[in-house]
């Protein structure tokens, strides 16, 4: 970056030992005198707004990754007018604070502030905007915040005010957030782009899987009604049936916290710990496994581990050679005769379902809550043989490998591009940069074409 960008003629100490020196005629002025907390309620007729750490002030319906329930009674919800400064008071540290451009109402927890008009005279509340966000901002607030856990944290409004913020004069401001613009409008299409190809890429894992496990490796073999409509046809040697007939589908132990003893502790899994072909081990709770429960409740190398609730059909094989135990939120599927079936092949078989939305019921397309042991029983897969299963599973390891890595290099070359558009930022609002001279690449062109 500083090949391509000058940096300033002057600096000098701002007097802030965590803003360090800024450009020669840069200014410092505290929060508290731009921007006053204000608390405006009884307008649940506005729409709901949210706090972002990567997209700012966004209206909730535009996103879809927002899990958070409104409550029922939205009159203690708070107004926000655009150009106010909106605040999630527990992730600040996080990167939740910005402008709004929006009138709509936000959480009653979140801090509203309202500007002064002075903010006006000396400053444009857009360059405000990418100042507040900026990382060594976000690291003050982190160190004002206060809380007995991370996740309690709250950042002390009166420590807030005090801030102090780096403004060059209007002009130059005006400029660095034209830029700013026109820059990071560049890096975010090239990392939507970055995100489609990841997209893609997981589509055609998941065709090259699912069209692996219903219909085989062999584009030749003879196929067969399955008699299962999701399934259409299947190779017409392989069997169609019921886990329940090639597996024993056993969940895991009822918690009772009230029970323990301390006598039999033992670890053992939760959900949580089981992802997509990973088992964590690492700091697993322990609960009384009493001798005659343990065969019962314990894992064994080779065990399918499938969650029951949550994402359902998630799973992964223990490939521990010690034994583990597993809670109620988990099935263990155990093949019923180990010369007939892989549970490597069943890995992928359940990949595929959960990926097809075979576990979804109603006329409303909603996600089952649980998945119990009866009912996982009566899912009917396809089961080629045995050594047809085991190619099957090598060839989508060897697919996976190859999807892993491309998936990789995709996710890393956004992250590059994440870290120059966090660094273009950064060094544009704290005059790292001189970017005065800059001008939109249209107004270049046409005075190329002038001259």
């Amino acid at each position: 970056m500083s090949e391509k960008y000058r940096a300033y003629p002057e600096y000098k100490s701002t007097d802030t030992d965590w803003l360090g020196e800024a450009p020669k005629y840069w200014k410092t002025i505290p929060v508290g005198r731009l921007f006053r907390r204000v608390k405006r309620t009884n307008f649940s007729d506005k729409d709901l707004l949210s706090v972002y750490r990567d997209h700012g002030v966004v209206p909730t319906s535009s996103r879809d990754d927002n899990n958070n329930k409104p409550s029922d009674d939205l009159t203690p919800y708070q107004l926000v007018e655009p150009n106010d400064l909106v605040m999630n008071k527990m992730k600040a540290w996080q990167g939740s604070i910005a402008i709004s451009e929006f009138e709509g109402i936000v959480s009653p927890a979140y801090f509203v502030y309202q500007p002064y008009s002075k903010l006006f005279d000396v400053a444009y509340p857009k360059y405000i905007h990418y100042l507040l966000r900026h990382p060594i901002y976000i690291a003050q607030y982190l160190r004002q915040s206060k809380g007995i856990r991370v996740s309690q944290w709250d950042l002390d409004p009166e420590e807030f005010q005090r801030i102090e913020l780096l403004l060059p004069d209007k002009s130059e401001q005006k400029k660095i957030f034209n830029f700013l613009d026109n820059e990071i409008a560049k890096i975010d299409t090239l990392i939507e782009k970055q995100q489609q190809l990841i997209k893609l890429l997981k589509e055609k894992r998941q065709a090259v899987i699912s069209h692996a496990v219903t219909k085989g490796l062999n584009s030749n073999a003879p196929m067969r009604d399955s008699g299962v409509e999701w399934l259409g046809e299947v190779p017409e040697h392989w069997i169609v049936a019921k886990l329940s007939f090639r597996y024993q589908v056993l969940l895991g132990k009822m918690l009772d916290d009230k029970k323990i003893t301390g006598n039999f502790l033992a670890p053992y899994l939760r959900n949580t710990d089981v992802q997509w072909d990973s088992v964590n081990t690492v700091d697993l709770p322990q609960m009384d496994f009493r001798p005659e429960e343990q065969d019962r409740y314990s894992v064994r190398k080779g065990d399918l581990i499938v969650c029951e609730g949550g994402e359902i059909g998630r799973c992964a094989i223990w490939e521990n050679e010690e034994p583990v135990f597993y809670q109620k939120a988990l099935h263990r599927l155990r093949p019923s005769n180990a010369l007939s079936d892989n549970t490597r092949f069943m890995y992928y078989q359940l990949f595929n379902a959960v990926h097809q939305e075979r576990f979804i019921s109603g006329a409303g397309k909603s996600t089952i809550a649980h998945l119990p042991a009866e009912t996982f029983r009566q899912f009917k897969f396809p089961y080629p043989p045995y050594d047809e299963q085991e190619e099957i599973s090598a060839f989508l390891d060897r697919q996976k490998v190859q999807f892993d890595l491309l998936e990789q290099k995709v996710a890393q070359q956004i992250a590059l591009l994440q870290e120059r558009r966090t660094a273009l930022i950064s060094a544009a609002v704290t005059g790292k940069i001189d970017v005065r001279n800059w001008q939109a690449p249209s107004q270049t062109t046409n005075k190329k074409i002038a001259a």
